[in-house]
């Protein structure tokens, strides 16, 4: 029988199960870009019908005469992969909806801003400058007002959530980001800290955008995982992030932490094929 709070017989178990790669991150983010969208198209619908969800019917048929009528499975790509949506439909047959179009398939080019509006660092301001720039002139300003309305309690809630007291294994990884701020287009890096329970589920922990990379930035991030309920973490990996080391010290003393193995193999081989004079210039981490 495993004992969980035997921090060797846990890391024995991490290896005897190879629980060692990030493959379900994508499939984490494809369920979070899912929801979005989805949440989006709800908006649209009601801003065609003229009348919110929860209206009573009788109300609903005086404003309009139509209704609502259900839902009807799509499919769509993205670079994560494919994505599963609930298209919303009218009993009329004639809402189109804006962002996933009839015969729109690939919803790529909307990822970055849907990703990034999950991170921190977005105002309510960027957030509308994100959907005024997917949606273009294509719906009204009320519209877009509506869908921050909507958008915004969903993201803080799953921004500010109760994650679990320990994790076997949390991951930090970066993807690069075109994300408008102060009225520029500017390209960002935005993290995925990625973590694996002791039970071996799999949880997104936040999306956070780096401004600066630093000890101090890594140490906020960490202690605001530490306050949202994280106790303890077995093993951190991450490629080698200016003052992450000293962050995970400070803020996870018992925590080990394992640089990105690729990186470490790619370094190693660069290093063979250097003179001796060039080898210094490059030490190695053990």
């Amino acid at each position: 029988m495993l004992d969980w709070n035997d921090r060797e017989s846990v890391r024995e178990y991490i290896k005897q199960n190879n629980i060692k790669d990030i493959i379900q991150l994508n499939a984490s983010i494809k369920k979070m870009m899912g929801a979005m969208i989805e949440e989006m198209l709800e908006v649209e619908r009601d801003d065609y019908l003229g009348y919110p969800k929860h209206e009573r019917k009788e109300e609903t048929e005086k404003l309009s005469g139509n209704l609502r009528n259900g839902y009807s499975p799509k499919t769509v790509r993205s670079s994560q992969g494919n994505i599963k949506l609930d298209i919303p439909r009218d009993r009329d047959g004639q809402f189109q909806p804006e962002l996933v179009r009839r015969h729109q398939n690939d919803i790529s080019q909307i990822e970055d801003k849907i990703i990034s509006m999950y991170a921190k660092g977005m105002t309510v301001r960027d957030i509308q400058s994100h959907l005024e720039e997917i949606y273009g002139a294509s719906i009204s300003a009320q519209t877009i007002s509506n869908m921050t309305d909507r958008i915004l309690p969903a993201v803080e809630e799953w921004r500010s959530r109760a994650l679990r007291e320990i994790y076997s294994i949390v991951y930090i990884d970066g993807q690069r980001f075109k994300v408008r701020s102060d009225g520029q287009v500017k390209e960002k890096t935005v993290y995925t800290v990625l973590g694996i329970d002791i039970e071996g589920n799999k949880d997104i922990l936040g999306l956070w955008i780096a401004e600066t990379e630093s000890a101090k930035y890594w140490l906020s991030v960490l202690t605001e995982i530490k306050n949202r309920g994280v106790k303890d973490i077995l093993i951190i990996t991450s490629d080698d992030l200016p003052g992450i080391e000293d962050a995970i010290k400070a803020s996870y003393p018992e925590a080990l932490y394992q640089g990105c193995v690729v990186h470490l193999i790619r370094n190693s081989l660069l290093i063979s094929r250097l003179s001796g004079a060039e080898k210094s210039m490059y030490p190695i981490r053990t």
